[in-house]
């Protein structure tokens, strides 16, 4: 038979491969997918509500690592029991019917009471797919390479709930990945030197190396930026981390864009930092762009790449209709850029650690509002402060022992 490779882009997501193979004798085919990025930072789960035949057609990349639940049915998928796949809601769910359709028949021979049960099972997850009560269907990869499609993005998709967690230790070691126990130096050492080590280029793979500096925000605080450069396909990147600790209370950031000006104040968002800008009805999760350091226009510029950089939803694949929305929002925001519209800005950070200049510091900014709030138990979940104890552990680990 013949396999087919192929390196495309999810819509709003990231590259994958889809590897394809057929057989001219028998006619068996298979596809299969695996990320064409690296185990990202954070574990992502994805929770759906399905409650319309519509849901059914969303994409999904699964991984390999990734598992899949249906609470209703106390139906799981486990991790490394299937190979990566791009299919749909659907389809994940008639490959779980032909896995438990496979051996009936020996299982019928040797024992009809199983084999019943779970030909009734079958029947229920067929069921599922009329859509006839609404089900909800979980995806939970710890190497955060899966997927579950918004049709309504860029804006915010209700029936959608995405979640990024960090890894524990016991799904680390399920990754492969060796955790570095060697004590860093401090951050005297490190504020007057730029630290290089090697790495592979995201785009071609070829050694490259990455920069790292400890930086200072003028009436904000530390961060670490890290900028890598490949000498082989001339690829750039840049990523900002928080030099600080989570704040004790979180951020929300409201700039309302009155002039071209606007456009040249910098900038620092966080991974666990969303924008929203409500005139576009648009919303931007976090975790979505990683953490950046950069100008408001270099920002919008990017989330307008996101947009148009992606064959699926401006391509000759594209749906004629949201075609046409999506050049819309590009139009709308383009305006936004030039300053030719008004519009708000809004960065909202649980952790605290996001950054919007301003230009009057230290007087205040009246076109720039800053707020703090108590964060919600769920956004505490999120940046793993729930189960987190800093004071009187020493004393319960004796006990415990």
């Amino acid at each position: 038979g013949v396999t087919r490779l192929l390196l495309t882009r999810i819509p709003f997501f990231k590259e994958i491969i889809v590897s394809s193979f057929a057989c001219d004798s028998c006619s068996w085919s298979n596809t299969e997918i695996q990320s064409a990025g690296r185990i990202q930072e954070q574990g992502v789960r994805y929770a759906l509500a399905v409650t319309s035949r519509q849901d059914m057609n969303r994409e999904v990349v699964k991984t390999d690592c990734a598992t899949a639940r249906i609470p209703e049915l106390d139906f799981e998928i486990p991790a490394f029991t299937q190979k990566g796949v791009l299919t749909t809601v659907e389809g994940i769910i008639d490959r779980a019917v032909a896995g438990l359709e496979q051996d009936q028949p020996i299982r019928r021979a040797t024992d009809k009471e199983v084999a019943n049960k779970i030909d009734e099972f079958i029947g229920k997850l067929k069921q599922l797919k009329e859509v006839h009560s609404s089900f909800t269907f979980i995806i939970d990869d710890p190497s955060g390479n899966s997927f579950v499609e918004n049709p309504r993005a860029p804006q915010k998709d209700d029936a959608l709930v995405v979640t990024r967690y960090r890894r524990t230790p016991q799904q680390a070691a399920m990754l492969g990945l060796e955790l570095d126990e060697k004590p860093a130096d401090s951050a005297e050492d490190l504020r007057n030197e730029v630290l290089q080590f090697n790495t592979n280029c995201p785009e071609c793979n070829a050694p490259a190396n990455t920069n790292m500096k400890l930086v200072q925000i003028p009436h904000f605080k530390e961060v670490i930026i890290m900028a890598t450069n490949c000498d082989s396909c001339g690829h750039r990147t840049n990523e900002v981390k928080s030099g600080g600790a989570i704040e004790p209370q979180g951020t929300r950031i409201t700039l309302r864009i009155t002039d071209p000006s606007d456009m040249t104040r910098d900038i620092l968002k966080s991974e666990t930092c969303s924008v929203e800008i409500p005139e576009l009805e648009f919303e931007l999760g976090m975790g979505a762009l990683g953490g950046k350091f950069t100008t408001l226009e270099g920002l919008l510029k990017d989330i307008r790449d996101l947009v148009e950089r992606n064959p699926f939803t401006l391509g000759d694949s594209s749906i004629p209709s949201k075609t046409e929305k999506l050049q819309e929002f590009i139009r709308k925001l383009h305006e936004i850029i030039e300053g030719k519209t008004k519009a708000h800005f809004i960065m909202d950070d649980p952790a605290g650690n996001s950054y919007l200049q301003n230009v009057y510091a230290p007087e205040e900014d009246p076109e720039l509002k800053v707020e703090r709030y108590e964060r919600t138990f769920e956004q505490n979940e999120d940046l793993g402060l729930n189960d987190m104890k800093t004071e009187g552990y020493e004393s319960e680990g004796a006990s415990g022992r």
